[in-house]
């Protein structure tokens, strides 16, 4: 195990928190309606179960997604829905580097490896449990790794 001052990458910040309910309507009424989160856009992954809207918070690269999902069929995995607060997403500035190290450290990943996501950036994720090949996970928290795009690791190292 390699000592995590000697970490090959570095979270940068908070990416996005993803929202599922049972109707993308109701979250759509308070986060957009409500409290005025812009609507940034939309995804549909049948492969994922998810009809989401992108919504963002803050501007610049610094902004945060608000991600809220329904699933395309309730009675299907993944199920979006059945956790309110379904996910976070974290920026990290070397995605292949932290899924290589994080691996090598017992951290389990989700299926399905890197793979680009709803708003276009490479991603994976970090399953919220462990097992006995990973015994490391979310500890119940599933964590989206997001590819940082050049401005937000600019905005991080002071350049932007």
């Amino acid at each position: 195990m390699n000592s995590p001052t000697h970490r090959p990458f570095r979270i940068l910040g908070l990416q996005q928190i993803a929202i599922g309910g049972p109707s993308k309507a109701r979250l759509r009424m308070l986060w957009v309606e409500l409290l005025g989160l812009p609507l940034q856009g939309s995804f549909r992954s049948e492969r994922e179960n998810v009809d989401e809207d992108i919504c963002v918070l803050g501007h610049g690269p610094a902004a945060v997604e608000v991600d809220l999902m329904e699933p395309i069929d309730a009675d299907k995995k993944p199920a979006v829905h059945t956790t309110p607060l379904n996910h976070v997403g974290l920026w990290v500035d070397d995605l292949q580097q932290a899924v290589q190290w994080l691996s090598a450290q017992g951290l389990r990943f989700a299926p399905g490896g890197i793979r680009q996501g709803a708003a276009g950036h490479d991603i994976c994720f970090v399953h919220p449990k462990g097992n006995e090949l990973f015994p490391l996970g979310g500890e119940g928290v599933l964590i989206e790794l997001v590819q940082a795009p050049p401005a937000v690791i600019a905005a991080f190292d002071g350049k932007g």
